[in-house]
């Protein structure tokens, strides 16, 4: 058996360290509360960008093709969806799904309110599946290829602004780029959304790409934006990119991220805060551990002594006290994590914690973890505060046996 674990393991036992078990119950709690804290915290910034992302990608896509423009009244330039340049999309292995939609500038006029607003058309191929996430009430528009409808979604916000709700009709006028006169369109209120992100629901109303394009005097190969999905959307600058050498002059490709800086910029900003936060829990954990390590020395001053007399080496006796501050630490951190994914589970499974979402885009605090963060955030901490100890258990070579065996 191993002589120095054998020696810190009996040290361990109850019956002593009566003058340092309560600093060792400081430290137990210093590491379990910084730890749980620190899992509780990246869990929360992972949550967030996660979610805040996803929702901005499932309403804009990762991408998008368009029609370089000074027009700053979004109208857009068409496109032929079965341009050669599409179809190539398509076959990119790094792009999973190709969408197409239209866009038209409108103001939604009731009785007595009146709100400008944006006709977002999406045609059969558009996915839909966050949009469905996101219904409160009603349906989608019933969208097919052989008719066109009438229907189209609202947002909560826009429905509580206007006083409406599901199918009510609604009359929205647009103003073509080369007509003099607005033309007006009836709509019927299939259903009610909401993401939680202003710059959406405070301004577009979901319907039939066929009405924009009816609108605009297009065919139905005409299209205005050509919204690509990749497979991994850390790679979305360098697939756009990519993909910007290999369409016409005449157009563009702007990521989601340049299309709303200021909301990833904001993510971004969390990484910053969560490694603040992570450096000065650890530090808080280290110099605790450290405390406490000069005080179990200086209690067993007279055990150094003899082990010293005895023959053992500064080296082995550092490595007993090691092995003890070990102990202490893993001990902590078992009841770091307990707490920290107690609070993941509660939080992820019942969402106890509210937000309100016309400022974190959320309505709760949302969290996402994986076994690779609190493996890394265990092993980290482990392993900083151990090569904090370090210095402070060259302390033992100090300590001569003759002084020693008279310590008091």
């Amino acid at each position: 058996m191993n002589l120095e674990y054998f020696i810190a393991h009996k040290i361990s036992s109850k019956a002593s360290d009566e003058f340092s078990r309560p600093v060792i119950r400081i430290s137990y709690i210093s590491i379990a509360f910084g730890l749980a804290l620190m899992i509780i915290s990246v869990a929360i910034v992972i949550g967030f960008k996660s979610s805040i992302s996803n929702k901005i990608i499932g309403f804009a896509a990762h991408m998008q093709i368009e029609g370089f423009s000074n027009n700053e009244s979004i109208i857009e330039k068409p496109l032929q969806k079965n341009d050669e340049f599409i179809v190539r999309m398509g076959k990119r292995k790094d792009v999973r799904h190709v969408q197409f939609t239209a866009h038209k500038a409108g103001v939604l006029k009731t009785e007595d309110q009146i709100q400008g607003v944006l006709l977002k058309g999406v045609g059969t191929n558009y996915d839909t599946t966050f949009l469905h996430g996101c219904m409160v009430e009603g349906y989608l528009p019933r969208i097919s290829d052989k008719s066109i409808t009438n229907e189209v979604a609202i947002s909560s916000l826009l429905a509580q602004k206007m006083q409406l709700k599901t199918g009510d009709p609604i009359r929205v006028w647009f103003i073509a780029e080369d007509d003099k006169n607005a033309r007006g369109r009836k709509f019927v209120i299939s259903g009610i959304y909401s993401t939680s992100i202003e710059e959406f629901d405070d301004a577009y109303l979901i319907g039939d790409i066929k009405q924009v394009q009816k609108l605009n005097n297009w065919t139905e190969s005409q299209v205005g934006k050509v919204e690509l999905i990749i497979n991994n959307f850390k790679n979305v600058d360098q697939v756009a990119r990519s993909i910007y050498k290999q369409i016409p002059y005449n157009l563009t490709v702007s990521t989601v991220k340049d299309k709303y800086p200021q909301i990833f910029n904001w993510l971004d900003l969390l990484d910053m805060n969560v490694i603040v936060i992570l450096t000065l829990l650890i530090l808080v954990a280290g110099i605790t551990m450290i405390s406490t390590l000069l005080i179990i020395i200086i209690e067993r001053t007279n055990m150094v002594g003899v082990l010293k007399a005895l023959g053992m080496r500064n080296r082995s006796v550092r490595k007993i006290f090691l092995y003890k501050a070990s102990y202490i630490i893993i001990r902590g951190m078992v009841w770091g994590n307990v707490l920290g994914l107690l609070f993941y589970y509660f939080q992820d499974k019942f969402q106890l914690i509210k937000l309100n979402p016309e400022n974190y885009y959320v309505n709760y605090v949302p969290v996402e973890l994986t076994p690779y963060y609190v493996l890394a955030l265990n092993a980290g901490t482990f392993f900083i505060c151990f090569l904090m100890l370090i210095i402070p258990s060259y302390y033992i070579a100090r300590i001569q046996p003759s002084k020693a065996l008279r310590f008091d």
